[in-house]
């Protein structure tokens, strides 16, 4: 009976959280340079915990980040939890501000308005300010609260992670 029972239950999970993938990451990139870009690596350094904490509210779980760059262009591909679920998000960094943000894959069972361009368009521009926030307000959505604060996570963390690769040439 209890083998029945876990069947079911594993074969109910799969449909209970949504998996959308709106773009694959390495199509992201490409499409951002007009081709493909070698990879670069960043280590997460005890000295870049403390920040990473500050604007994540908890630790990464990677050891590395990979980047992408070309002509003072970053693009990262990051992750955080919404509600219960990651958020895959490219964002791209140009002259220290963000220069586009797109939800790439979103596995929650709600808020995924946050792919839209009337949200993402809200953080075109933005640099951080020395408090490691941004320094425009972004407008949430009823109901996609955590996601908001998700990407808006993630947008920081991808300008300061910028920064501490001093993307303003390719020299890294």
């Amino acid at each position: 009976m209890m083998r029945y029972f876990l069947r079911a239950v594993l074969a109910w999970m799969p449909t209970a959280f949504a998996l959308d993938v709106y773009q694959e990451p390495q199509a992201f990139v490409r499409e951002v340079f007009d081709g493909e870009v070698e990879p670069r690596v960043l280590w997460i350094t005890p000295e870049l915990r403390p920040a990473i904490r500050e604007i994540m509210g908890h630790d990464l779980d990677v050891m590395r980040v990979r980047y992408w760059l070309r002509e003072g262009r970053v693009a990262w591909v990051l992750e955080e939890v919404g509600k219960e679920r990651l958020i895959t998000a490219g964002v791209v960094v140009s002259h220290g501000k963000i220069e586009r943000i797109k939800t790439l894959i979103y596995r929650e069972s709600r808020g995924s308005e946050v792919r839209y361009p009337f949200f993402t368009d809200q953080f075109k521009g933005a640099a951080l300010t020395p408090e490691k926030q941004l320094n425009k307000s972004i407008d949430g959505i009823s109901g996609a609260t955590l996601s908001v604060r998700a990407l808006t996570k993630i947008s920081r963390l991808a300008l300061y992670l910028t920064q501490r690769i001093g993307a303003s040439s390719d020299a890294s």
